[in-house]
């Protein structure tokens, strides 16, 4: 069913849901990487391997910042999508004023502190000296999109909530295409604009991002949507507030343990070399192709089990889950197959270096088979997380973090004396992670503490009477 705005997720077929809700999300998806992967290719092939290094250091610090904003906004997602599947508007409107003074004014405060930090967790990070007064630098500049960010990280997870995959869609395919086209302008000073360097590519970031979050915003207010955000209604925002904390907390710990990985597993790296750096930041930007299927159709569960959840749909999420599993992980299989099988000629689309390819195809080799535990983890994690017991994913996220990824990654790196060690504490990783997801799930513990949908009460008797034909036909097919 396709309401006035956004898309009715509690009836008709889920696999038709799941493909039509998921594709504009993958497309915006595949802008951003493209987006990335010409900057990358910019940058690796004009401004040298030491910028690309540069690059690969800074990338997970930012995440780590960004993914904070990504775990609040999925707690947005999630009680939007169950308010609006229970089609509880007060309530919706209540979560938007509540995430919108949450969201802007945390971004606010982490700018403010990773302008201050910036030069001590790269140090933190062993970053190598020949790059570190760059990425500084770098670092410092792409952190002023963030207040900017977490505001299209926010409107986006308010329209997916009610089922709008498509709008969002427009405004990113806008922003990207600017910032390709800025950037190198910025970088190599064409047009009689400054010559930045690396430093372009942030600021042409900033631009874009501020002109596609006002523009966003404006276009959904003159559509008068019911999840635009505005200036907030202060009076009702203590209950919503901290239901959307106790959500959105573990779930931006989440994000957070998975970015604070990068960085950690990235130091790791570091310490083998500028080489290794370069190597794993080149076979990095192959991993978002790969995991960008079943991060979208992750999302895309999440939105469905939530609308399903409100409605008291709860039969249908058994159906979500083995459709997710099925369209996840068989996409991620063949993406799997192809990089396995050509992961040199995917790492040269960036670097050309053959000492930089050796690791890469390594790394690609290792990381690259255990693709689909990945995909499935999403498709679990989905149904957890549209439930609302984001607390859980965030566990299974720490131990493998804390347990298998940073402490084998370190023995075997140690061990084997090389790089690949490293590759192999992310590939087993995976596996733990699934292996943990699945168990909670198939437990139907994710059940507990969600509303049940009332039984319909019996009509009483009534006088009988003449029916007319609209009468009969609306109570035979269950019209009301």
């Amino acid at each position: 069913m396709q309401s006035k705005f956004g898309r009715d997720l509690t009836t008709g077929s889920i696999p038709k849901h799941l493909v039509a809700f998921s594709i504009p999300m993958l497309l915006g998806s595949f802008l951003q990487t493209a987006y990335s992967f010409i900057n990358a290719i910019w940058v690796g092939r004009f401004l040298g391997t030491s910028a690309l290094a540069t690059v690969t250091v800074s990338f997970p610090v930012v995440f780590v910042l960004f993914a904070i904003g990504m775990g609040l906004t999925m707690a947005t997602g999630i009680l939007v999508s169950q308010n609006f599947g229970a089609r509880k508007m007060d309530e919706l409107k209540k979560v938007v004023d509540s995430s919108t003074l949450l969201i802007y004014s945390l971004s606010i405060v982490l700018t403010v502190l990773g302008q201050l930090f910036a030069p001590s967790v790269l140090r933190a990070m062993d970053t190598p000296p020949e790059v570190f007064d760059a990425s500084v630098s770098y670092l410092r500049i792409f952190l002023l999109s963030m207040p900017l960010g977490f505001g299209l990280f926010l409107t986006r997870s308010l329209l997916q909530g009610i089922g709008d995959s498509k709008t969002p869609l427009y405004f990113q395919f806008g922003s990207v295409l600017f910032t390709t086209v800025l950037d190198p302008l910025l970088m190599f000073g064409w047009l009689g604009l400054p010559k930045l360097g690396l430093n372009g590519t942030a600021w042409a970031t900033v631009i874009s991002q501020a002109l596609a979050l006002v523009t966003l915003i404006s276009y959904l207010r003159v559509k008068k949507v019911p999840v635009a955000p505005s200036w907030p209604r202060l009076n009702h925002l203590g209950p919503i507030t901290w239901k959307t904390l106790k959500i959105g907390v573990p779930a931006a710990v989440q994000q957070s343990l998975v970015s604070i990985g990068m960085v950690l597993v990235t130091g790791l790296v570091n310490g083998f070399g500028e080489i290794a750096t370069a190597a794993f930041g080149a076979a990095s930007r192959i991993d978002q192709i790969a995991f960008m299927p079943a991060m979208t159709f992750g999302m895309a569960i999440s939105t469905l089990a939530g609308q399903n959840l409100g409605a008291g749909h709860h039969h249908r999420v058994k159906e979500i889950f083995r459709w997710g599993c099925l369209l996840a992980g068989g996409t991620t299989f063949v993406i799997s197959a192809i990089v396995v099988a050509f992961p040199d000629v995917l790492l040269k689309v960036f670097v050309s270096d053959p000492a930089v390819l050796a690791p890469g195809i390594s790394y690609l080799h290792i990381v690259g088979s255990c693709y689909v535990l990945f995909a499935l983890l999403f498709v679990s994690n989905g149904i957890i997380n549209g439930s609302g017991h984001t607390l859980m994913t965030t566990v299974i996220s720490l131990l493998s973090l804390w347990l298998i990824r940073v402490p084998v990654a370190w023995w075997l790196s140690r061990r084997m004396g090389s790089v690949t060690g490293i590759w192999y504490g992310m590939a087993l990783s995976f596996g733990f992670s699934l292996m943990a997801s699945m168990g909670y799930y198939l437990s139907g513990r994710w059940k507990r503490g969600l509303a049940k949908k009332p039984p319909a009460a019996e009509p009483e008797p009534a006088a009988p009477k003449t029916p007319n034909p609209g009468e009969i036909f609306g109570h035979e097919t269950g019209e009301v």
